[in-house]
């Protein structure tokens, strides 16, 4: 590059060494950047034309498209679209197969956040969810089905019940009348489960939680698996295949990545929800040892489980990896590598119990999150599930005495002990309650 030494100082403080030498760096680069500049008129006219390479980040980012091709790789998706949470992920599929008067049929056994959309955020613009409770039956989701029906919603391992969806038979449900099968696959990542290659149609994860695995970033992406098609499904997503003399249909343009291709091009980049390349970078650098983690922390998981059944004071572990969880069957048949990392226990002492032990545990840390290579715990009765009545709480395995545990890396022995400290404070506060009582 020219020296510009004839320019003024606030001319050169701005432009001098912007013009980055090319190299080729080992890890993914990081285009923190809101644009990108083009080399010529033609080439602005091509992008917004047929959105030939990059020209603004919302829209797309080459760090953010590195990461995007990785997950949606390990997902055995045709094409993923990231975003700024496993929120904002759920949210724009919704948003790109519903409409006003559409209706959704959903597991009764979803994150609290997912329902706090379905029936108040989504209700609100005319949007119905009829949720199933027997989510092992297929006629069950059948008989939810109407003729507005666009999506059936469930999570691969369910919060907080720990149950397996069974993915292949739901999936045919919505294969009958064309509707598609969202899975949220947080839980159990692409590395025990992979839900298109069962027949679900799209994958949603919170990548805040294992495919970050530092707890330092939110992020949620998108994975569909390409398959839209028209004959079958266009007379339920008009917008899909329906164009205009100006502008073809997503359908006409990209075929059976038409779903996916709506969302990347007029949902996510309307509503905002951008991660940042930064974040995207984090994650993407978080996948490169996905296996690794998730592989011990199903086994430290089992371990922490095993030896929680087997205590006095622990009156169930709903752990899928148990012979005695209702679907562990699922589990066996769906799940490849282990069997997850999250799972709730229920102590006998009710909410004394639970209290005491959450403040008694040190190597165990006390936050909501999950995912992380540390060990984490979270009593939901008082905190996500707070707003579900008793009734409600039960019906989901949420007890007074229940508590999430998401177990991390960490040295098993290690986790043992500190789990008997916890369980030692809690035996201590059940005597102290009886002996008031008395």
């Amino acid at each position: 590059m020219t020296e510009r030494t004839a320019e003024g100082f606030t001319t050169r403080q701005v432009h001098v060494g912007t013009d980055a030498a090319a190299a080729t760096p080992r890890a993914v680069p990081i285009h923190l950047t809101a644009g990108f500049t083009f080399d010529s008129f033609d080439e602005a006219a091509a992008h917004f034309g047929a959105g030939d390479g990059f020209g603004y980040t919302r829209t797309g980012n080459p760090t953010v498209d590195a990461v995007e091709r990785k997950l949606a790789s390990l997902e055995g998706g045709a094409e993923a679209v990231l975003l700024a949470s496993g929120q904002a992920a759920l949210a724009v599929a919704l948003l790109g197969l519903v409409t006003a008067g559409s209706h959704i049929v959903s597991s009764t056994h979803i994150y609290e956040g997912t329902r706090g959309l379905l029936v108040d955020n989504l209700a609100r613009l005319g949007v119905e969810t009829t949720f199933v409770d027997d989510i092992r039956d297929p006629d069950a989701w059948r008989r939810a089905i109407r003729p507005e029906t666009r999506v059936l919603l469930g999570e691969s391992i369910a919060n907080a019940r720990n149950d397996v969806l069974d993915v292949a038979s739901v999936a045919a449900v919505g294969e009958e009348v064309g509707i598609p099968l969202i899975v949220d696959n947080t839980f159990a990542t692409p590395y025990l489960l992979r839900p298109l290659e069962h027949g679900a149609a799209i994958v949603v994860h919170s990548a805040s939680k294992f495919l970050a695995g530092q707890g330092a970033v939110l992020g949620g992406v998108i994975i569909d698996d390409g398959r839209f098609d028209a004959s079958r499904s266009g007379h339920l997503f008009p917008h899909l295949v329906e164009g205009s003399a100006v502008t073809p249909s997503a359908w006409d343009r990209h075929g059976g990545r038409a779903r996916i291709a709506h969302l990347r091009e007029s949902v996510a980049p309307r509503f905002g929800p951008t991660p940042s390349p930064l974040t995207a970078f984090l994650i993407g650098q978080g996948v490169e040892t996905l296996s690794l983690r998730v592989q011990r922390q199903s086994e430290n998981a089992l371990a922490v489980a095993r030896w929680l059944a087997e205590h006095p004071e622990v009156e169930s572990v709903d752990y899928v990896g148990l012979a005695s969880h209702p679907t562990h069957d699922l589990a066996r048949s769906y799940l490849r590598g282990g069997y997850g990392s999250v799972f709730t226990v229920t102590l006998r002492g009710g909410l004394p119990a639970a209290r005491s032990f959450v403040e008694e545990v040190s190597v165990i840390t006390h936050m909501t999150h999950l995912g992380d290579v540390r060990s984490l715990v979270l009593h939901p009765g008082t905190t996500s599930h707070a707003r579900r009545s008793p009734a409600e709480r039960a019906t989901l395995g949420v007890h007074p005495g229940t508590l999430r545990l998401s177990i991390g890396i960490e040295d098993v022995d290690d986790l043992l002990a500190d789990l008997a400290r916890g369980l030692t404070a809690a035996a201590s506060a059940l005597t102290a309650d009886v002996a008031v009582v008395a």
